[in-house]
């Protein structure tokens, strides 16, 4: 199959998904296209029994897609870009503290009570799996993903302080969690020693080294946004912003993820007004505003069609739904502890903490990792149980956080 054949088949999937979705289901785009995907192909595999050379075809697709590749080297960087481009910055410094810490210490504390949890859980349901591994299963669930968090937020009608934590937290997170996944995965792997000293510096370096490179070419490419009027142009910068920037930050080994955000915040405060009324910024929002939605469709109409490329066993899924409450439990304590420390500067409602606990979405960067893997003996079972978590989280909990927000206003 070549790529051109590659790309329209999964294009016209996809928007058949969607079809489906809005004329008889007509859940929100993204979680419709996804949910339709997922029964498609999971009848699919059932109907495989007796029909294989079908399923065949149809896994050659999953294949021909390398899903982590994807991801970190496509979609992700112009998803946070866009992301963080519609973010008011006024609002975020505001919330700069609780985001700092949710985004930092949150993950790392959803990390361990993750690993912790699941390692006693498998010693009770499966075979042996060292406690490396689970923590490292702990790093790759613990990030809320900012793709599936934005696009939920968009309907659910939280408090303007509220979103910008959840957004904010989201968009930031990234950064913290992928360091940790790669500290973690080298430790398993055997490649390094365990130092808790380096694991600091590394984080420090990949976090500091990412706000400074995005700061950078960020503020450049604001000061030749400002002094343009041609929208086509502005639109080329912001791509090679989102593309090559992200691409500089890989080879600079620091976070590329939160190098993207940053560049968005700085090219959406700075570059363009907000509060301008003229053609070239309303084309260049409007074309990021229309990049973004596509790219989600694309996105979570792949989380159904990965379905195909699993080995889903009944053990796995059983395990994958122990772990759903592991997950939100260690949510809840990584939202509540920063918290805690914050209590002196900003009123936390219990509201609140419900709120961001039921909201920290897992998405397609959590299975990214999940598959980006070695082979290690657990290693499907560990796909499979982050595959479970992510589905819970957004047809789960991303359809029913809209009616949470409401029932505890009532309150």
């Amino acid at each position: 199959m070549i790529m051109f054949d590659g790309i329209g088949l999964l294009l016209t999937l996809i928007a058949i998904f969607g079809y489906i979705n809005h004329r008889f289901i007509k859940l929100p785009d993204t979680l419709g296209i996804t949910a339709v995907g997922l029964i498609v192909f999971t009848c699919l595999s059932f109907f495989g029994q007796s029909h294989s050379s079908m399923v065949l075809k149809a896994q050659s697709l999953v294949e021909f897609i390398n899903f982590p590749e994807l991801v970190f080297h496509g979609l992700l960087g112009l998803l946070l870009f866009a992301g963080a481009l519609h973010i008011d910055i006024s609002k975020m410094n505001k919330q700069r503290l609780p985001v700092f810490l949710l985004a930092t210490i949150g993950v790392l504390i959803s990390t361990l009570v993750v690993g912790i949890a699941f390692y006693i859980a498998l010693h009770l349901f499966y075979n042996s799996v060292s406690f490396l591994w689970c923590l490292v299963f702990g790093a790759l669930i613990s990030p809320t993903d900012p793709i599936a968090v934005l696009a939920v937020l968009k309907n659910a009608k939280v408090s303007s302080d509220l979103e910008t934590q959840i957004a904010g937290e989201a968009l930031f997170n990234d950064g913290t969690a992928v360091v940790a996944f790669m500290t973690l995965l080298s430790l398993a792997c055997g490649a390094t020693e365990f130092s808790a000293i380096n694991i600091v510096i590394s984080l420090t370096q990949e976090i500091l080294g990412a706000v400074i490179l995005g700061l950078i070419l960020g503020y450049g490419g604001a000061i030749m946004i400002a002094k343009l009027d041609s929208y086509p142009v502005e639109i080329l910068i912001t791509l090679a912003l989102s593309t090559a920037g992200y691409r500089c930050a890989e080879i600079l080994h620091v976070s590329a993820p939160l190098s993207v955000v940053v560049m968005g915040l700085v090219v959406g405060n700075h570059g363009i007004s907000k509060l301008s009324k003229d053609k070239t910024s309303e084309h260049l929002f409007n074309f990021w505003g229309l990049l973004d939605e596509l790219l989600n469709l694309v996105l979570f109409g792949l989380i159904g069609l990965e379905v195909l490329a699993l080995s889903f066993k009944l053990t796995d899924i059983w395990i994958g739904i122990i772990a759903i409450p592991i997950v939100l439990i260690a949510r809840y304590i990584s939202v509540v502890s920063p918290m805690i420390l914050l209590k002196k500067f900003h009123n936390i409602s219990t509201n609140s903490v419900n709120i961001m606990t039921w909201g920290g979405l897992r998405g397609g960067i959590s299975i990214a990792l999940a598959l980006s893997l070695p082979q290690f003996e657990g290693r499907d079972m560990v796909v499979g149980v982050t595959y479970v978590v992510v589905i819970f989280s957004l047809l789960v909990q991303a359809t029913t956080l809209g009616s949470l927000v409401k029932i505890l206003e009532k309150k």
